[in-house]
């Protein structure tokens, strides 16, 4: 075997882990698998022998990679197209093996993907690679070019905003749902006020491109706007699981047509994402509740 297919073979063994790792961070599996090619590249490009560990050289590489695209997203924030919205995890159909299935399913959900996208790219990365992942703040401090301590901060930061999110499927999915119920009775009823109770403050409304060529907008935020948003308007929206999260469906001729992934923190919904795009829906698991 000559040293680049061992060096090859030795990528691969990592690869899960590095995919693991660029979701989390970028919340989008195509841009996962560009972050880890790149991984690839600078890794063949590099001298291999002076990597004494290379699972965790390859773990920086990509978390670098992955701050520089994050840093530039937000840099394109106002671009036509509209607002970043997470990709759900997908399944086998799509080509991810039982292996990299397993390892990105223990706690990515899209109501997780959604709160990490309100955090900032340095304390994104911070909460990913230590909260999640057990890297040491002094590896994360040069990754982000602080100090150790600023970078315990930055974890500390996205914690408290991570923390009390309900964002898996296990994270008390009756409450969820009894929160998701009284949204979408209040919109059928046209009752602003219910509407506004259900939701935070702080509550932000975003929609994919395809749901923004539908009619809805791009991005609404604080209370009063969103509910202005979805008063009277949700009479063919259905209570449904969302990869296992309470969320729900617009139907029609008898196929989804919209998908509402919702963010619940402390009894109120914090985030409601729009999906239009029919071969994201396509990737979702949706199960229907009722009608």
């Amino acid at each position: 075997m000559n040293e680049q297919n061992f060096l090859a073979e030795r990528f691969e063994a990592n690869r899960a882990h590095l995919r693991a790792v660029a979701y989390r961070m970028l919340g989008s599996l195509s841009e996962a698998d560009d972050a880890v090619q790149e991984a690839w590249l600078r890794l063949s490009r590099s001298d291999s022998n002076s990597v004494r560990n290379l699972g965790g050289w390859l773990t920086t590489v990509v978390a670098r990679v992955c701050l520089d695209m994050l840093r530039g997203r937000k840099s394109r924030r106002e671009e036509p197209l509209g607002p970043h919205v997470p990709e759900p995890v997908v399944g086998r159909e799509d080509g991810i093996d039982s292996e990299q299935e397993a390892v990105l399913a223990d706690s990515v959900g899209l109501a997780l993907l959604v709160v990490l996208e309100k955090l900032a790219p340095a304390e994104r990365l911070a909460f990913v690679l230590h909260d999640m992942f057990g890297v040491s703040f002094d590896e994360i401090a040069d990754i982000v070019g602080k100090s150790p301590a600023a970078a315990r901060q930055l974890a500390s930061r996205a914690r408290r905003r991570v923390q009390g999110a309900a964002t898996g499927p296990g994270a008390d999915l009756a409450r969820q749902r009894e929160v998701v119920d009284a949204f979408l009775a209040a919109s059928r009823g046209g009752d602003f006020g219910a509407l506004v109770a259900a939701l935070d403050p702080d509550v932000v409304l975003r929609a994919d491109a395809a749901a923004v060529r539908a009619g809805a907008p791009g991005e609404v935020h604080g209370a009063a706007e969103v509910a202005g948003t979805f008063s009277g308007r949700a009479r063919a929206a259905w209570p449904a699981l969302v990869n296992g999260a309470a969320g729900a469906v617009w139907i029609q001729h008898g196929r989804p047509r919209m998908v509402f992934g919702f963010t619940i923190s402390g009894g109120k919904i914090a985030a409601i994402d729009l999906l239009a795009d029919p071969g994201r829906i396509r990737q979702l698991d949706l199960v229907l509740l009722r009608g």
